[in-house]
């Protein structure tokens, strides 16, 4: 899956990759025209990044939390990309997707510093445009990262599809279980509710799934903790006795690979995360996690989740679920140990798309 860069000009500093491995640009993705729309027409760009800043700005960078590596990741790269631009970087997290009041002050306090510009991975869609709009108003620049939000006021987006990657869980499911076979039912936590991201991926897996025998039970929505997470599991199991799959956040399949492995259902509960991290991509190695799809954080943060061939590095996706086999179509080398159920046609967004194109 690429990334949408929603405007004429990226910010450089959303996109990186460690600090050993060759230059991450140019960078293969997508410009939305008009700028911002959700429906508007895509169409591929290569984005070159800045070699250096021309002057020592400061950044501020705000995330909804540190708790998992995915922000740890994409942490680790605005970290590395401010010191490759020679810019300051000052980044605040608020400690969870139920500190919103957390968030918006932390942002005020950042620009009341001498914030040259502001980076935001929000904690709810709507909650966040009243400061935004206020820091806009001085003519500081804010970037919506990741998460997505509902201003008008912003300057420039990095975003990634998680109606996608909703899409392509939902649909990995539909997949194995069409109409007109025994229906299923399906645990689906998308994460907390009010989040962008969580309402698009929700949406997403909801469209894929419509005329297939899954039977998706009340979404549980809450915080990307794994103790809330875990609780949410717990929850689903205990009500619905006759669950056959677990779909949701890394948070959520990291978590309930224990609990699973506890009560003895792990051939009997399949786990899905809608996105990747180093736990699930270990879960999916072990067998414990059926699938995943990557938006590769790693380029808001380096990707670190282990091997991904060149290709799939640029189209911001990562070698969890397809056969070692797939790089050969660009004479790349092989990559062992992922799991997949090719069977059911599920690789990563883009992947089929991109060699069906070299064919």
């Amino acid at each position: 899956m690429k990334h949408a860069l929603l405007t004429g000009v990226a910010f450089a500093a959303m996109l990186t990759t460690p600090a050993l491995a060759d230059a991450w640009y140019p960078y293969e993705a997508e410009e939305v025209t008009p700028a911002f729309s959700t429906d508007g027409t895509s169409t591929p760009v290569t984005y070159e990044a800045l070699e250096k800043a021309d002057e020592a700005y400061n950044i501020c960078v705000s995330f909804p939390h540190m708790k998992d590596a995915y922000w740890l990741g994409v942490d680790y790269g605005v970290a590395e990309e401010a010191k490759r631009l020679g810019v300051k970087m000052n980044l605040v997290e608020a400690g969870g997707y139920t500190e919103l009041s957390k968030q918006v002050s932390q942002i005020e306090d950042c620009v009341a510093s001498g914030a040259d510009a502001v980076i935001i991975g929000a904690i709810s869609y709507d909650g966040l445009n009243s400061v935004i709009s206020e820091v806009a108003a001085k003519g500081i620049p804010v970037i919506d990262v990741i998460n997505g939000v509902s201003s008008p006021d912003i300057s420039a987006k990095s975003l990634v599809s998680f109606y996608t990657m909703g899409f392509e869980t939902g649909k990995y499911l539909a997949d194995k279980h069409p109409a007109g076979t025994d229906p299923v039912q399906v645990g689906w936590f998308p994460g907390p509710a009010g989040a962008g991201w969580v309402e698009a991926a929700n949406t997403g897996f909801m469209t894929a799934i419509e005329g297939s025998a899954v039977e998706v039970l009340e979404p549980r929505y809450g915080d990307t903790g794994k103790e809330a997470q875990l609780k949410l599991v717990e929850d689903v199991l205990q009500s619905n006795p006759d669950v056959k799959y677990l779909a949701g956040t890394a948070v959520t399949a990291e978590a309930a690979q224990g609990l699973l492995r506890e009560r003895g259902l792990t051939d009997e509960i399949g786990l899905l995360a809608f996105y990747m991290t180093p736990g699930v991509y270990t879960g999916i190695q072990r067998g414990m996690i059926a699938a995943a799809p990557a938006d590769l954080d790693g380029h808001s943060g380096p990707d670190r989740r282990g091997p991904s061939c060149p290709h799939h590095r640029r189209q911001g996706l990562h070698q969890t679920c397809g056969s070692e086999n797939l790089c050969r179509r660009w004479r790349q080398y092989r990559l062992g140990g992922a799991r997949c159920d090719l069977a059911a046609g599920w690789v990563p967004p883009g992947v089929l798309r991109r060699i069906t194109a070299d064919l």
